[in-house]
């Protein structure tokens, strides 16, 4: 018996729905892999990054659940490169912070604090203080170009119809 033959639109839209549910679970990971791994601990504009991504992750779920011709299914996955894009956005907006190119926000952020002891012990993280970098981009920036280019990759093939 021969398989049935998926139409290209029908694939990249399964691609679509994988990538909507990797690169937020993979950015999400890497960051938290940072934080209780690494020992880099998050300012105030990095929590507000990972919020996006974690409903993006929720919604790449709800996608892959659903049937792939479905409406409500490349729908789903728009919202969810959108959220993808939201994070990249802030992403971009603390790297420009990080590198002073614009004035941010002057509240600092700590983590991890249940006791006076703890919050005493948790070092003040700010958010125009770069941590860490690889080839000069620091973590924001990391995110903010694997964001918005993969929210871009995503819209693109939810979009783009079957010749």
């Amino acid at each position: 018996m021969l398989a049935r033959s998926v139409p290209a639109g029908e694939t990249r839209l399964k691609q679509a729905r994988l990538l909507a549910l990797l690169i937020p679970a993979g950015l999400l990971g890497g960051a938290l892999f940072s934080q209780y791994v690494g020992g880099l601990y998050p300012c105030e504009m990095c929590i507000w990054q990972r919020w996006p991504h974690g409903l993006a992750i929720l919604l790449a779920l709800i996608a892959l659940t659903s049937p792939i011709n479905s409406a409500r299914t490349r729908m789903t996955i728009l919202l969810a490169a959108f959220l993808i894009a939201v994070s990249g956005a802030i992403g971009l907006f603390h790297a420009g912070v990080e590198y002073g190119w614009w004035e941010g926000l002057t509240r600092c952020s700590t983590t991890g604090a249940a006791s006076l002891e703890d919050i005493l012990a948790v070092p003040l993280v700010r958010c125009d203080q770069v941590q860490w970098t690889f080839l000069g981009i620091s973590l924001a920036g990391w995110n903010a170009i694997i964001s918005l280019g993969g929210a871009a990759v995503v819209t693109f093939f939810a979009i783009r119809k079957a010749r």
